[in-house]
């Protein structure tokens, strides 16, 4: 968790600490474009990718922002070339078992959400050993989406009520947005205030499609290994000049 950049150590003057969010949520894109820009292999843009994750949960601990969340592995990253994919895969498991240490020194709580047993064995090792040394942690909370889809989260939620209702454990009139929200990955991790999302594309694409209801969305043309404390800054900015009403007036 070795901060990249040394600027903005401290929550700049101009952002105001009650209008903070306390959850930010991204989407990481642009890795492969940053390599191709640099003329280098896609495999060294996820690693450039990996060092800007970093930066952003220090930043975020350093600022007082209770929650993060990224998306590191869509469900349909798998049609990606096989190479890239095994790539990252190991990509994920070195990072956590380096990682892991710091974290837990930096009470640092660490989740894995999304259908983590189509994951390799190794890798779904790591992530349970992380999960379970990390689970008392509380200075910050780190979701990792890997192998999440939003439209797949809300299928296995209705599923898993469905057969409770089929059991007699649960009537269809006690089927309410808390018993809903009980079933997703997500469960027990407030929805996000913010989402950002880098390199200029403007979609969810399939990411925290119930828990973005009313969250409020940030695009940059920044690529993902370029967006450091001072583009974060400039997100926050103007995620506070924004007005929340949540459909009211």
């Amino acid at each position: 968790m070795t901060t990249k950049h040394t600027e903005l150590q401290y929550l700049p003057p101009d952002l105001k600490k009650e209008l903070l969010p306390q959850h930010v949520a991204v989407i990481m894109d642009g890795n492969g474009r940053w390599a191709k820009r640099q003329g280098l292999p896609r495999i060294m843009g996820h690693k450039a990718g990996v060092d800007a994750i970093k930066d952003l949960l220090r930043c975020c601990k350093d600022w007082g922002i209770k929650a993060l969340t990224v998306y590191a592995f869509s469900t349909e990253n798998w049609k990606r070339p096989q190479e890239e994919v095994e790539f990252l895969m190991t990509l994920f498991q070195r990072v956590l078992r380096q990682e892991l240490r710091e974290m837990v020194e930096e009470n640092v709580q660490i989740q894995f959400v999304g259908n983590l047993q189509a994951l390799p064995k190794a890798l779904q090792e790591e992530i349970s050993r992380s999960m379970a040394e990390t689970k008392d942690n509380r200075s910050i909370r780190f979701t990792v989406a890997t192998n999440y889809g939003g439209r797949q989260e809300i299928l296995q939620a209705c599923r898993a009520i469905a057969h409770k209702v089929q059991q007699g454990l649960l009537q269809p009139e006690e089927i309410s947005e808390e018993v809903f929200e009980s079933h997703l990955y997500t469960a027990g991790v407030a929805d996000p205030d913010l989402l950002i999302r880098t390199s200029g594309e403007m979609r969810l694409s399939n990411f925290l499609l119930w828990q973005m209801a009313y969250g409020e969305i940030y695009i940059t043309d920044t690529l993902w290994p370029d967006f450091d404390r001072v583009e974060f800054h400039r997100a926050l900015s103007v995620y506070q000049q924004r007005e929340r009403r949540f459909g009211k007036v």
